[in-house]
């Protein structure tokens, strides 16, 4: 079964590219594309520092690091990669990698980590934060993203099975495409936190600064508590949040992963306001034994228990984050580390290689027995 892994873009090493990771693993023999290849030469242990096929987004200009500049162009790419001489393609999705062409002889399978997010449901999110709303270029880019729309919804006709992180993105797969997809969570490194019984007294929060992820919220409310907190991150948001913060409130760019596991293994909670598609760094909190405080809709409903990990707030605001952290400062819930740490461990990347090995199992025998009855 010779196989192709395909991915967006290779940049960093975050979430989707976890996944990627993982897939290698599994089939280490497989052959890596992706539309551009950036990977800085300590990061490219993840993709065992396989030759990446790239497409010809990788040589135009200023494609480094300004390759999402290219978006209208990503389609035409992402189309042109011959996957001819394969039997099974899997890619790993947030944007176009779904939209490799494939025969009929070959089966393939997406791993959904969200359809396009700027194209749909957070459109006008971007849009304003990209402070596109009115003018000649927000209705060009307006333009753009309706043809992307388009494609998007008929490039989905080209998956034979898609796999959602979680079942909100199942959800939305379903109203975006209506398509049917298992959940299979992403894989999460817990063992590089050790959850700790003692913690301080700060909060912590670790998100890209953009508007979706609605860092300004929890700032605010943080104002208002006049408690300790410390933000970790970076975005086109930073200066803004800079701004808005109080003596109590500790902004930082972007950190190293052990300055990360440190704080997280410190703070007296992890504190989240997006409605995040999974939110990996929600189950790393636990991981370190830090109880969550949480907007409870999206991932955080899949992996946060109320009451025993952690706290969901019921709406996206600061009233409502308030009234959740001084919940959680009564101290009338005990969170055990341990317990933290046990409901973590179900996300181990093993668990996830294992249920993803079983199901491709399942559809590639289901395959050739369609295809054999055929004849």
């Amino acid at each position: 079964m010779k196989t192709a892994i395909v991915h967006e873009w290779l940049v960093t090493y975050a979430g989707s590219e976890r996944v990627v990771e993982q897939m290698l693993r599994l089939y280490p023999e497989a052959d890596l594309f992706s539309l551009v290849e950036f990977l800085p030469e300590e990061l490219k242990f993840f993709i065992q520092h396989k030759p990446v096929t790239t497409s010809f987004l990788q040589k135009l200009p200023f494609a480094n690091p300004r390759f999402r500049n290219y978006l209208p162009l990503m389609p035409l790419a992402i189309e042109q990669f011959d996957l001819s001489d394969y039997d099974l393609i899997l890619s790993s999705n947030h944007a176009v990698a779904k939209g490799v062409t494939t025969r009929a002889d070959q089966l393939h399978i997406c791993y959904m980590h969200t359809p396009i997010r700027y194209a749909w449901d957070l459109q006008q999110q971007y849009l304003q934060g990209a402070k596109l709303t009115r003018g000649f270029k927000a209705g060009l880019t307006q333009l753009v993203l309706h043809y992307l729309r388009l494609w998007d919804v008929a490039s989905a006709n080209r998956v034979d099975h898609f796999i959602a992180n979680s079942r909100f993105v199942a959800q939305r797969i379903r109203k975006t495409y209506r398509r049917p997809a298992r959940v299979i969570y992403p894989p999460v490194a817990v063992e590089q936190f050790v959850p700790k019984q003692q913690r301080e007294e700060f909060y912590f929060v670790l998100s890209r600064f953009v508007p979706y992820k609605r860092v300004g919220l929890i700032v605010e409310a943080f104002n208002q508590l006049q408690l300790p907190l410390i933000v970790v991150g970076n975005g086109a948001e930073r200066k803004f949040l800079q701004s808005l913060a109080r003596p109590n409130v500790t902004i930082l760019g972007h950190q190293s992963e052990a300055v990360i596991v440190d704080l997280m293994q410190r703070c007296k909670a992890f504190v989240y306001a997006a409605a995040e598609d999974f939110g990996i760094t929600l189950v790393e909190a636990q991981a370190a034994g830090a109880p969550v405080i949480a907007y409870g809709k999206g991932g955080a409903a899949e992996t946060v228990i109320p009451g025993k990990t952690g706290l969901l707030f019921p709406e996206q605001t600061v009233v409502s984050l308030v009234d959740a952290v001084k919940a959680f400062e009564t101290g009338q819930i005990a969170f055990d580390p341990d317990q933290l740490r046990q409901n973590a461990e179900k996300f181990r990347p093993e668990r996830f290689r294992q249920e993803l090995s079983a199901y491709i199992d399942q559809k590639w025998t289901e395959f050739q027995r369609k295809d054999a009855l055929q004849y």
